[in-house]
């Protein structure tokens, strides 16, 4: 194994794991003791950002139930380069929170493009005042009011806005650049970042854990939306498209629970591998990367997905275990090679850069490694690749794992992330009780 790939394996263990979190927490407390300040959640609120709009109505409720103090703070869109692909970015954020806002109980944006920026200048100029405001409420209540009007509005709705001058967000900014974030909708406490909607629930836990909930036996504000759907008789004719990586933490982590997905709904799988973001060219920043392995270990801790022994198989390793994919599929065994893999990688620190850590990923899935490779010289494997990548950008997404579901006389749905592997499944039962009636 290459000296540059053990110390980035190595980095990635370190990010991950829950001691480097647990530190992360003390620094932080610790921090704030020597500022005199008390404990404190910060919002950060980006009025042209859908998520924003849907995270921001359980403000309230989050104050309401939570004897800790909310401080909020209006922030500017990201910069390209973290938006992983900046062209499609804008319109997928829109229509992935479009497509969970229900699931969650709070009003989903309508429209199907981000604000202009006389709307944005018009809305942080509103709750600047807000954010002053002696009300504790007052913020919430104002962002939700602004939020409809941008994002559930009509064509005319906005007529009467006038020009406004632009809010200078630096101080908004900085604070959350400083405390390692660049994204809307988040939340930071003690060191920790919670990102929308699909992360308050994680919140609220080392909330209740930290004794600030003013009800502890009651519900969660924001819990996660149930996953086990009843199928139809129909589920065959609903086909999935499934789009993962091999060297994708969130892939790693999700893998199995899509497995369990399928066998347990029925549906037609057409398993896409794609190449690694990063090894298409697309950036990840260093806050980016570190939030990625922190925020990676959580979510396979929430789940109880082994995770934390790392080998990177970043370049010529991941297009060697590519070029096995086509054989390995051909004696049926593709959900069990990128099962065998992302484990290896991810879970149980194989060396997938040598023949014998390969061998072995192949051989306990009762696969020869020699007769494998063989039998996949025979298959354009790149040319499969980049048929998969088309796939994927014409349904509108870049990430990973990707997910389309089909069926007849139904628009497509899409969606990434493993976090909406809950909403696949809702999609699939909705698609297949349609075809059973």
């Amino acid at each position: 194994m290459k000296l540059v790939t053990r110390l980035r394996s190595a980095g990635m263990r370190v990010m991950s794991s829950e001691s480097f979190l647990e530190l992360r927490r003390r620094k932080s407390r610790l921090f704030d003791k020597k500022r005199i300040e008390t404990p404190a959640v910060h919002y950060f609120h980006q009025v042209d950002d859908p998520y924003s709009f849907l995270a921001v109505q359980k403000l309230a409720a989050l104050q309401a139930r939570y004897n800790i103090h909310f401080i909020s703070h209006l922030v500017s869109a990201p910069s390209a380069e973290f938006k992983g692909d900046a062209t499609r970015y804008d319109a997928c954020s829109i229509a992935d929170a479009s497509s969970i806002g229900a699931f969650f109980g709070v009003l989903p944006p309508f429209a199907g493009t981000v604000p202009d920026q006389r709307q944005v200048d018009h809305a942080n100029q509103e709750l600047v005042a807000a954010l002053g405001s002696t009300d504790p409420s007052a913020f919430a209540s104002s962002a939700i009011a602004v939020g409809e009007s941008i994002w559930r509005r009509h064509a005319s709705d906005d007529s009467g806005i006038q020009s406004s001058d632009t809010v200078n967000l630096a101080a908004g900014d900085a604070l959350q650049a400083e405390l390692g974030h660049y994204f809307g909708a988040t939340f930071y406490f003690e060191g920790e970042w919670f990102w929308g909607l699909d992360r308050l629930h994680l919140l609220e836990q080392r909330l209740i854990d930290a004794g600030y909930s003013s009800s502890p036996l009651s519900a969660m504000c924001a819990p996660l939306p149930t996953a086990n759907y009843t199928f139809g008789k129909e589920t065959a004719a609903v086909t999935l498209e499934y789009f993962p990586s091999l060297r994708s933490p969130y892939t790693a982590i999700g893998h199995s629970r899509v497995a369990d997905l399928v066998n347990r709904s029925g549906v037609s799988l057409k398993l896409r591998p794609v190449m690694p973001m990063m090894m298409r060219g697309i950036p990840a920043p260093r806050a980016k990367q570190v939030y990625i392995m922190m925020d990676a270990g959580r979510e396979a801790r929430f789940h109880g997905i082994p995770f934390g022994r790392f080998v990177d198989p970043f370049g010529d390793p991941v297009l060697k275990a590519f070029s096995l994919f086509p054989g390995a599929v051909a004696q049926g065994k593709g959900m069990g090679f990128v099962e065998s893999y992302l484990s290896a990688c991810f879970a149980e620190g194989i060396d997938v850069t040598s023949a014998v850590g390969l061998a072995k990923v192949l051989d306990r899935i009762g696969l020869n490694l020699a007769e494998v490779d063989q039998q996949s010289g025979s298959f354009d494997w790149q040319g499969l690749l980049q048929e998969n990548i088309d796939a994927m950008n014409g349904a509108g997404l870049w990430g990973v794992p990707g997910f389309r579901v089909s069926s007849a006389n139904e628009a497509p749905f899409s969606c990434w992330g493993q976090d909406r592997i809950w909403r696949v499944e809702a999609e699939i039962a909705k698609r297949s009780s349609a075809h059973a009636a």
